[in-house]
Order: structure tokens, then sequence, then C-alpha cells
């Protein structure tokens, strides 16, 4: 299964962290917004349809803006 990636943003986040958001279009066309966090050798990635990226975001924009992530 080939597909075609394109890097959108690199962040370098709190103890030596960091997040990575990549574009994916499969072989079929599907596409999906990949989030890569690696913590020293470890690495997570998990891979969003459309709906869940964009819930994600309101997510983080909201408690960004109330505080609670801070």
């Amino acid at each position: 299964m080939a597909e075609t990636i394109t890097e959108i943003a690199r962040l370098e986040l709190p103890y030596r962290r960091r997040a990575i958001l990549k574009e994916v279009v499969f072989d079929g066309g599907m596409q999906m917004t990949r989030l890569v966090i690696k913590e020293g050798t470890r690495i997570t990635q998990v891979d969003l349809d459309a709906q869940a990226a964009e819930n994600l975001g309101k997510l983080l924009v909201r408690s960004a803006q109330s505080g609670e992530g801070a």
C-alpha cells in the first residue's frame, strides 16, 4: 500500500517531546491527518479522519483558551 505523505507542522513540546502533523493520501484517494508524538525513543502514531481531526483541533483550542491545558 503506497501513500503520499506531506509534513504540515513540527512542534517542540514540554519535557523534550515532539509532535509532528502530516497529511497522508492513500492510493485509493482517502486522506487522513497523521499525528506523530515522539517521546525519546518511543513513537505514537495516530491517523485521524477529517471529523476526528476537526474535533481534536476544536478541543485543543477550547482548552488553550480556557487555561485548562496550562
